[in-house]
């Protein structure tokens, strides 16, 4: 492995347009915004707008504080814009290169392990419908599209001729230059992470499957609707 690359600085493409405009937000708000704040201004689910603002955290992009109370209770958490430093962003991909790795090297079944991994994150991320409330095929795959994309991922969906099958094409990966290298572990997370996402919102189509670089910088996920939407899928961790 060429460990200069892994210490090269990454793609310096833009944060994506969730994350971006988060970092906006706060480089604008006079003094720190909290979770929800953040989620009822930008329109996102609380737990995906935690999510991005941790990811600016951990790249010194943004500060977390907690303020101070008068009165009992759980002290708010907050998060500001980082002032500009010499610091710069931190890089992760060889800690991910690492970690990746270890559960390829070290855990019996690490596809198994990944997507078990991903199914849990991909609950965590996704919004929940009311009670009752069921989404169209349609609708579905709308709510997945939009959870990839807030991952980094560049996704376009595609629907069949009307047979229930559908595409999700993910472009731009933000782990392409691990996955290349153990596809295995993040091809598997991923897949589980669009299982737990479907799960989640209760949806009537299943992620059949993954096909990992069908061209250099694409991957497709194969979509189908399931005859009893409130069934989970299948144990994830088969491509």
């Amino acid at each position: 492995m060429d460990t200069e690359q892994l210490h090269a600085p990454e793609d310096t493409s833009p944060l994506g347009r969730s994350r971006a405009d988060v970092l906006d937000m706060l480089r604008a708000a006079d003094g720190p915004l909290g979770v929800r704040e953040v989620a009822q201004r930008t329109g996102l689910h609380p737990n995906t707008a935690r999510f991005h603002l941790e990811a600016l955290t951990e790249a010194s992009l943004a500060v977390r504080e907690t303020e101070d109370r008068e009165t009992p209770g759980r002290p708010r958490i907050g998060y500001r814009a980082a002032a500009d430093g010499p610091a710069g962003r931190r890089r992760y991909r060889l800690l991910a290169e690492m970690l990746t790795s270890l559960i390829a090297g070290t855990t019996p079944a690490p596809g198994k392990a990944a997507a078990d991994a991903g199914r849990e994150w991909g609950a965590y991320l996704t919004e929940q419908p009311p009670p009752y409330q069921k989404l169209s095929a349609k609708e579905a795959l709308g709510k997945l599209t939009a959870v990839m994309e807030e991952l980094g991922f560049s996704p376009q969906a595609e629907a069949g001729d009307g047979d229930g099958q559908f595409r999700l094409c993910l472009r731009q990966c933000p782990f392409r230059e691990v996955a290349e290298r153990h596809q295995d572990v993040i091809c598997s997370l991923h897949l589980g992470l669009m299982r737990g996402a479907l799960d989640r919102m209760r949806s009537p189509l299943t992620a059949d499957g993954l096909d990992p670089f069908v061209e250099p910088s694409l991957c497709v996920a194969r979509l189908s609707e399931r005859e009893n939407p409130g069934e989970r899928e299948p144990a994830a961790g088969s491509r």
